[in-house]
């Protein structure tokens, strides 16, 4: 997805200024920010694709900042969807955990390659929406979801799912009665180079669930299969 536009936020300027330019050189429109505040002051009036965001920042931290992000919903364009790439100078586990909670897409733990952050972007930015978009809409007893519209409805109300959630309901959907396992759902949402956790996909089906199940603690559309993955069950209609 050459020119691309990316947002670095960072309060170290040097590695504000090298990632810019391996990310520039590689045709991406790049803007910075150095805390909290003015990232969300950027990501409004630059509307990114990505943004490269780290989660220790003065003002207002990363996880803070992706919090509200993803609460943003306006008349213009918004950036409650946009890819986010979190970075992280701890080690600890509890870190990655919250963000992806948050809503983080990918995480990168500091110090890093600039060229691996550089390939974890392309990743990233090469998923895009294109979830079957080819295919017609999948019509279900409560569930309808449309690849063209990128949009989805549980008994003709419609959700608000990230690029990420909608992509793993329609994975499912398209092989309802079937189980995927995380490694599948990573193939077909995250793609073959994804770098992370597989545990990414319990905790984006989490935040799926709340939004989509009636009783998100008692699924019954997207339900667990222990010790092998995931199922979709609705009667298609």
């Amino acid at each position: 997805m050459s020119g691309a536009k990316i947002l670095i936020v960072d309060d170290e300027p040097g590695i504000l200024k090298t990632v810019r330019a391996y990310l520039e050189r590689e045709g991406y429109a790049v803007e910075t920010a150095l805390d909290g505040p003015s990232a969300l002051k950027a990501a409004r009036a630059f509307t990114p694709d990505l943004i490269i965001l780290d989660i220790m920042l003065p003002g207002m931290d990363g996880l803070e900042v992706l919090r509200r992000l993803r609460q943003e919903r306006g008349s213009g364009p918004s950036v409650a969807d946009v890819y986010v790439l979190m970075l992280t100078a701890r080690t600890d586990e509890m870190d990655k955990v919250i963000g992806l909670t948050v809503g983080a897409d990918d995480y990168l733990t500091k110090p890093f390659s600039p060229r691996e952050l550089v390939a974890r972007v392309k990743a990233i930015l090469r998923r895009g929406r294109t979830a079957g978009t080819e295919e017609g809409a999948l019509i279900f007893r409560h569930v309808r979801v449309d690849p063209a519209a990128h949009q989805a409805w549980k008994d003709d109300r419609p959700l608000d799912l990230t690029s990420i959630e909608f992509n793993i309901l329609y994975a499912l959907a398209r092989h309802r009665g079937q189980v995927l396992s995380r490694e599948q759902l990573i193939e077909q949402v995250w793609g073959y180079d994804y770098y992370g956790d597989e545990r990414v996909v319990d905790v984006h089906m989490g935040r799926l669930r709340k939004k989509i199940e009636d009783d998100p603690e008692n699924p019954r559309l997207l339900v667990t299969v222990r010790g092998a993955g995931y199922r979709f069950e609705d009667e298609p209609i």
